[in-house]
């Protein structure tokens, strides 16, 4: 264990809130974004392209599915971000951090898989 004087445990305290206020807030963002996803389903119409075959293009219930995992992923980015902030002060306290990059890992796999989904509904509304 490291001798660490108070001003700098202090100062490692801190930048460990300032980071855990700022998943907050990308979480916050994360359900509000998801919010508007689900709010601007209404105006979105299934449009059906005639042809040899009719195809119906997802709108509301495809917008409201992406507008609803986009807010439980604000609620886990949230949830994640205390426990890792939990877990942050205690390894600071004892003179030990471990990085860990899983919650950006995820984070990351989530936040694509949802461009994912929003470029295919784009590309089948033009």
């Amino acid at each position: 264990m490291q001798n660490i004087d108070d001003q700098t445990l202090a100062r490692e305290h801190l930048a460990n809130e300032r980071t855990f206020l700022a998943w907050v807030r990308t979480g916050i963002a994360v359900m509000a974004f998801g919010f508007v996803v689900v709010k601007s389903s209404m105006f979105v119409e299934d449009k059906t392209l005639t042809g040899v075959e009719e195809v119906v293009i997802p709108g509301e219930l495809f917008t409201a599915v992406v507008g609803i995992a986009l807010v439980v992923a604000g609620t886990l980015i949230t949830t994640a971000s205390y426990l890792r902030y939990k877990e942050s002060k205690k390894q600071l306290r004892l003179g030990v951090y471990d990085h860990s990059s899983k919650m950006l890992s995820l984070i990351t796999a989530g936040v694509l898989l949802v461009s994912a989904l929003l470029i295919v509904y784009l590309v089948r509304t033009l």
